[in-house]
């Protein structure tokens, strides 16, 4: 049937009714109260796990500056935004919004910016020809020592997700301050993770489509598994229910395409692929094109490339050199990465590096992958492979701290024999999710998913 004839059929096939209404009914308050909130929390919010304030609106603007444009006009609207939300004049709020994104999308290339003097990595054939990806024996991921690594590995990621959600958002000064030195769970822990929301549904994906699985794939089961995302998931979200997929959903209109959000969800590829860093990092860059571009991208890669080593290689030092010396030299994610490193090297405290670390990217909103991928190589380095170490120092670096100690706390416990019961017990063996489809899946479920997904990549 043609789909006109399906849109006369509705009309033809009507049975009519007089509906006695009121205004209010038809005024819709509920639809227009969602809309009022959902514009409220793109300029003021608050991270569900910890409490921790933040403005969407105003980091939207600092990354476009990240990369390399000219938000002069967008940012002299940021306080006429903030005054009128204080005042509850939401017309003038919805207009600044409108306006501010506009700007954004429109804002001017500053030639003399430091994103301009990096390679822009924006396909896969491009990055690939200039990374070194160092090559090992395959991993048999049917060995019964492969699969505890897997299964330490969900359990190291799981945790320290739940560990860090208590003090995202914070800078290490306040989560000082407040908690003092923290070396385990503040509350509760819960297994709700966005994080592994969207490792689940590339899990499922690889199921079906085996090693012709590609990025319009796994966009497709995020319409479908996924009911919404956060600042750059969000916006590719949006795209995709427009039609607008990979590439372009990762960077059209998605002012955050080069936060965490893909750097976060970098292990699972590593786990499907173990020993294989090629493969780990080709696939990285099919799921986070959804989302993001360029060093958004990036970042993915680099989570997903330490953790497939991991299966291969037993010092944590080593992995991260090895990681960043397959980077391109000419791509900014490395120069980041790259410096920390250099501070490691040349430092004896983790707390001085982490100083350092700080003045260099202080100019990159608490979310981007920068200053966390930052976090990331000095917790590992310091950690030296000691999960409660590497745990303590990324929760102690503040920022987006549970995207950081769950991709670091993955890598880590694959290469620990077993984590203490102060971290597992209170997990148990039951992952709670949002995903549709997948509300609630045990521990050996989900190592058994890795261990098929693998399988299945046999040929990728």
């Amino acid at each position: 049937m043609k789909a006109w004839e399906i849109a006369r059929d509705i009309v033809a096939n009507a049975k009519a009714k007089l509906v006695i209404e009121s205004d209010d009914d038809w005024c819709m308050q509920d639809a227009q109260k969602h809309d009022v909130d959902k514009l409220k929390t793109i300029w003021k919010s608050i991270a569900p796990g910890s409490q921790a304030p933040a403005s969407l609106i105003a980091g939207a603007v600092g990354s476009v500056e990240n990369l390399g444009k000219d938000v002069s006009k967008a940012e002299v609207l940021l306080p006429k935004g903030f005054k009128a939300l204080e005042k509850n004049d939401m017309q003038s709020l919805f207009k600044i919004t409108s306006e501010i994104f506009y700007l954004l999308n429109n804002a001017p290339k500053c030639k003399n910016a430091d994103y301009w003097k990096y390679t822009i990595y924006d396909n896969w054939d491009d990055f690939e020809s200039k990374c070194e990806f160092p090559k090992y024996k395959d991993v048999d991921i049917n060995n019964n020592e492969v699969e505890k690594k897997i299964l330490n590995g969900w359990l190291g990621q799981i945790c320290g997700g739940a560990f860090g959600t208590a003090l995202e958002g914070y800078d290490s000064k306040t989560i000082k301050e407040y908690f003092g030195e923290v070396r385990g769970y503040l509350k509760k822990p819960s297994t709700y993770n966005d994080d592994i929301t969207y490792e689940l549904v590339l899990l499922k994906t690889i199921l079906e489509k085996e090693s012709d699985v590609t990025a319009f794939d796994i966009a497709n089961n995020w319409t479908a598994m996924i009911p919404f995302g956060w600042s750059a998931e969000d916006i590719a979200m949006k795209n995709l229910m427009l039609g607008v997929y990979p590439p372009e959903s990762g960077y059209i209109n998605n002012p955050y395409r080069e936060w965490i959000g893909a750097q976060m969800r970098g292990c699972v590829c590593g786990m499907v692929c173990p020993g294989n860093p090629y493969k780990a990092a080709k696939l990285a860059w099919l799921d986070g094109q959804i989302s993001h571009h360029n060093n958004g991208i990036i970042g993915e890669v680099f989570n997903a490339v330490m953790t497939a080593i991991t299966f291969v290689e037993n010092d944590i030092k080593e992995i991260v050199k090895i990681a960043i010396n397959m980077l391109p030299k000419d791509s900014q994610y490395y120069s980041v990465v790259n410096y920390a490193l250099k501070q490691c090297q040349n430092n004896d405290e983790w707390e001085d590096v982490l100083r350092l670390c700080e003045k260099e990217f202080e100019t990159y909103n608490l979310v981007h992958a920068f200053p966390n991928a930052a976090i990331e190589v000095v917790a590992l380095w310091f950690g030296n492979g000691d999960f409660d170490k590497t745990m303590h120092i990324a929760g102690m670096a503040g920022l987006d701290v549970d995207c950081n100690t769950a991709q670091i706390g993955n890598i880590v416990a694959i290469l620990s024999d077993k984590l203490n019961e102060e971290w597992t017990k209170p997990i148990g063996n039951v992952l709670n999710t949002y995903v549709r489809g997948i509300s609630q899946i045990t521990l050996d479920e989900l190592v058994k998913m890795t261990i098929q997904a693998s399988e299945k990549l046999k040929d990728f």
